[in-house]
């Protein structure tokens, strides 16, 4: 009896020891995921930076790279670079993802604006890719693909809501 009493001690000591040794430590997955995530949104921008100066269209074709409007920009841009299938439209796009409040973006999310910075209307009319240091990445009208300032500026007055998408 002392003998089987043993070999079980010996078993669970040896079971935890083997669950210790396999489980990540404390914090040890969210800095895989974040290195991770950090990667795809570099990716997310550097495949953005390809298309700058490319003109703006509205209602510009998804098929298309000669001409984009905001949504359509943001479709390639995460399907080229991180295999990632965006809604066509911004509404659409404003409900993927995990909701991320303006004081918490992270490059490569998301970023929805209304119309006028004074309509207490929230419809989204247009999606930017937040860039990091306070810049968006989007198309609009003459310059076309391009960046812009966010914070301080008629961009953050008109801001509605942003998504993580990676």
């Amino acid at each position: 009896m002392k003998l089987h009493k043993g070999l079980i001690g010996v078993m669970m000591g040896l079971a935890i020891g083997f669950t210790a040794i396999a489980a990540p430590l404390p914090g040890e997955q969210n800095v895989a995921h974040a290195a991770w995530t950090q990667a795809k949104a570099d990716k997310v921008i550097s495949t953005g930076n390809k298309y700058l100066g490319t003109p703006y269209k509205f209602g510009a074709s998804s098929s298309t790279t000669r001409v984009f409007d905001c949504s359509s920009f943001t479709q390639r841009v995460f399907k080229v670079a991180v295999g990632k299938s965006l809604p066509r439209t911004s509404r659409d796009q404003a409900k993927k993802g995990i909701s991320v409040s303006k004081s918490n973006l992270k490059k490569g999310d998301l970023i929805f604006f209304k119309a006028s910075k004074t309509t207490t209307n929230k419809r989204i009319t247009h999606v930017a890719i937040y860039a990091g240091n306070n810049r968006i990445l989007h198309t609009y009208g003459k310059p076309g693909v391009t960046y812009s300032a966010f914070k301080g500026t008629s961009w953050e007055k008109r801001f509605v809501s942003a998504r993580r998408m990676l």
